[in-house]
């Protein structure tokens, strides 16, 4: 059997909803006894496990829990309970410009997070060249990514997750990164990095791209996997009218 890369089992996540707020220091204490909490429960006991090498997506509406799952695959979130573990080196890819800093340059970012994701130093200089020729940032890398549009963003952040040897590649909307030209580069870089061995698990809105990377479909609804299996199986019962 292959060895699980993401393994997830009965995991649950709870926000904490206040409907009310503090004006002022001075009646945050009386506010803190009066105000309403509510429990939010976005995951509710999820369990599956992703082989090594093999490319996940998963669909599903909005309030699903697909965002929060990849935030706590990424360690942004701790769970509520349950266990999330993934195997070797992982790079999150999820919300846009999520981990740049926006008053530092392109290349100051590259390093930045380089090493937060692993890489030395020396090894993140050393790559520096690969990732801004990937990203098709040559004449932009000097400025701050405050001024990037958010396709520069994204085409940055792709390139940087594709180039720190990662084992897993954990993407919210892993091909909204460009232009038609630029998401064939991407794909084709997928693929290699599905040969290599290495693991996708991916959020996804288009159906195309689910159906051309994926091996599998998870359909998250209200927390938990109603259906996982073949993609095109998947997508028809996720998109069949209700």
């Amino acid at each position: 059997m292959t060895e699980p890369a993401i393994v997830v089992e009965g995991l649950t996540k709870e926000f904490v909803l206040s409907h009310s707020g503090a004006a002022s220091l001075k009646t945050a204490a009386l506010w803190w006894k009066r105000k309403r909490l509510e429990r939010l429960q976005v995951l509710r006991g999820l369990s599956f496990t992703v082989p090594r090498g093999q490319c996940a997506a998963i669909v599903g509406r909005n309030g699903a829990g697909k965002s929060t799952l990849l935030s706590l695959l990424a360690r942004v979130y701790k769970p509520t309970s349950g266990r999330v573990e993934v195997a070797g080196r992982i790079a999150p890819l999820l919300e846009l410009g999520a981990g740049f800093h926006p008053d530092l340059t392109g290349l100051e970012n590259i390093l930045f997070n380089g090493m937060i994701l692993g890489l030395t130093r020396r090894q993140a200089v050393e790559r520096t060249h690969a990732i801004v020729e990937f990203a098709e940032l040559l004449g932009h890398i000097d400025s701050p990514v405050r001024t990037y549009s958010s396709g520069m963003l994204a085409r940055l952040g792709f390139s940087i997750a594709v180039h720190v040897d990662a084992d897993v590649l954990v993407v919210d909307e892993v091909l909204a990164v460009g232009d038609y030209a630029f998401e064939e580069k991407c794909y084709r870089r997928i693929g290699e990095f599905r040969e290599s061995g290495g693991t996708i698990l991916f959020v996804s809105h288009n159906a195309e791209s689910v159906l051309r990377v994926a091996d599998r479909c998870l359909w998250l609804e209200q927390g938990t996997v109603r259906m996982d299996g073949d993609p095109q199986e998947v997508l028809a019962a996720y998109q069949a009218p209700s």
